[in-house]
Formats: structure tokens, C-alpha cells, sequence
């Protein structure tokens, strides 16, 4: 079976704000869609760690702001369970901004990475500065 060991928690729905934190010069973004994302009749997509959004920038830079980008969720608050039986939450939600296939457009991550996102994307693993 392909993917992430244990129950992943998907805390972040459509229209969920998040800091973005990168230096790519976006500040806080919000969720669009959720790549990938198979529901329910009128059922809000949600995200969690690890997955691909598409996300709309609130504030950042005069030129980053009001795009349309892709991002990689990297922390959340609700808590996470691992396959080893820990809960694991952040003190914020926090994503990566990236291309559709998964690389990285910025070149330093602020703070913790979920080891969950890691995994998944060997681009935010290399240039995170912390993993748990």
C-alpha cells in the first residue's frame, strides 16, 4: 500500500488561512483547492499534512500578492497520529509554497517541518531546517 503509515487528520478546509514560510515573499495564503482530493457531496475539501493545495496569497510582497500558487502543508495544530501511536500538533498551520510537481520555490524553511511532509517531498526535506 502506497502513502503515509497511520491515520492521517485532515484539519484544513477550503478557505483555511495559513502562514507561509518560505522566503518567497508570501506571508499568509488560503487554501482554493485541495489537489487530489476525492469527497462527498457537499463536503468541504480538507487538506492535512503533506498534501498539495492550491492557494490564493493574501499578504506578502506587491508582486506575490493576489496569485494563484501551489503549496505544500508542512504543519498543523490539530493533532496528528503516527503509526507508533503519538499525537503530534504545532503551534500553527503552516505551508511551503511549491510547483505543481512538487519542487520547492524557496530556498530556506522557517521552523518545524512534520516529518509526515518530509517523507512525502524529498524537496522539503532537503532544505528544512528541522524535522519532526
Amino acid at each position: 500500500m502506497k502513502g503515509i503509515a497511520g491515520r492521517r487528520s485532515r484539519a484544513l478546509p477550503k478557505g483555511a488561512r495559513l502562514e507561509c514560510v518560505d522566503n518567497t515573499g508570501a506571508k499568509v495564503i488560503e487554501i482554493i483547492a485541495v489537489s487530489n482530493w476525492h469527497g462527498h457531496h457537499r463536503r468541504y475539501p480538507k487538506a492535512g499534512v503533506g498534501d498539495l493545495v492550491v492557494a490564493s496569497v493574501k499578504k506578502g510582497t506587491p508582486e506575490m500578492r493576489k496569485q494563484v500558487v501551489y503549496a505544500i502543508i508542512v504543519r498543523q495544530k490539530f493533532p496528528m497520529l503516527r503509526a507508533d501511536g503519538t499525537h503530534v500538533m504545532f503551534e500553527d498551520n503552516a505551508a511551503v509554497l511549491a510547483t505543481d510537481t512538487g519542487e520547492v520555490k524557496g530556498s530556506h524553511i522557517k521552523g518545524p517541518v512534520a516529518k509526515e511532509a518530509a517523507e512525502r517531498w524529498p524537496r522539503v526535506a532537503a532544505i528544512s531546517s528541522m524535522i519532526l
